[in-house]
């Protein structure tokens, strides 16, 4: 489908779709969540993304979106409030091509389908029967269609790594046998020891500090950091799919790379 042949749909119909799927009042989160810059009344094509980048936004202006959907925005609590630099540059160029940016959260991680956590547990072949956490965004569970476990945190790294195709790191017990998995995506290091305590036996994750590879030695449960952007390049182009599909209006995932 051409930008051309879509159909339209309102902006504010738009985020009230958005908002009803993802439920952001139920999270104490970060930033705002919703509608952070306001563009066209009226949308044809959505871009989405990971991170309101100038490179995302650059992209989403050659393909002529008239919003982007990403799950880091903006504007984030605490932050500098001056329009100078990078913001400068990015808010420059959504306002001169009135492109629409809504941006997402913790409301997008812990959608239990199209959210990033359920998305990479799809990726990675797992299941989840169990969530542990604030606003339960850990995972936990093991590989999904009955598979066994992994025979240890060596497979099971690679695996990840061949599934996210991007290297990984592994600290802690690496040639025991893995059953029960948890994961949780992006910076969710701090959950290592909910996971530990909810029965995982190994813990993904994309970040790692260096807390964790002590806890992870000491406790004999491993830790398997993947990359922020690599764990969340899923949900945004899910949760986008879908809400463009009700209205009829196309879509485009921009894989903007992070080593990150």
């Amino acid at each position: 489908m051409t930008v051309q042949d879509a159909v339209v749909a309102p902006r504010a119909l738009l985020l009230g779709a958005f908002d009803q799927l993802l439920q952001p009042e139920a999270f104490k989160d970060y930033g705002p969540n919703g509608l952070q810059v306001e563009g066209k009344a009226e949308v044809r094509k959505i871009v989405s993304g990971v991170t309101a980048s100038l490179a995302l936004i650059e992209a989403a202006v050659v393909a002529q979106a008239d919003a982007i959907f990403v799950h880091h925005g903006l504007f984030w609590r605490g932050q500098d409030g001056r329009v100078t630099g990078w913001m400068k540059k990015r808010l420059a160029l959504l306002l001169a091509h009135d492109i629409n940016l809504y941006a997402y959260h913790l409301p997008l991680d812990a959608h239990p389908e199209l959210g990033n956590n359920a998305q990479l547990g799809l990726r990675l072949g797992l299941k989840a029967d169990r969530w542990f956490g604030d606003n339960q965004l850990g995972f936990l569970g093991g590989r999904s269609g009955g598979a066994a476990g992994f025979d240890s945190a060596e497979q099971l790294a690679e695996h990840v790594k061949n599934a996210l195709n991007r290297p990984v790191t592994l600290v802690g017990r690496a040639h025991t046998a893995i059953e029960n998995i948890a994961w949780c995506s992006g910076g969710a290091q701090g959950y290592f020891e909910d996971a530990i305590a909810a029965g995982a036996d190994a813990f993904i994750t994309g970040e790692i500090s260096e807390p964790q590879a002590h806890c992870a030695r000491e406790m004999g449960v491993a830790f398997i950091a993947c990359g922020h952007h690599a764990s969340e390049r899923y949900g945004a182009p899910a949760v986008a799919a879908h809400v463009a599909a009700q209205f009829g209006l196309a879509h485009q995932f921009i894989d903007i790379d992070n080593p990150a």
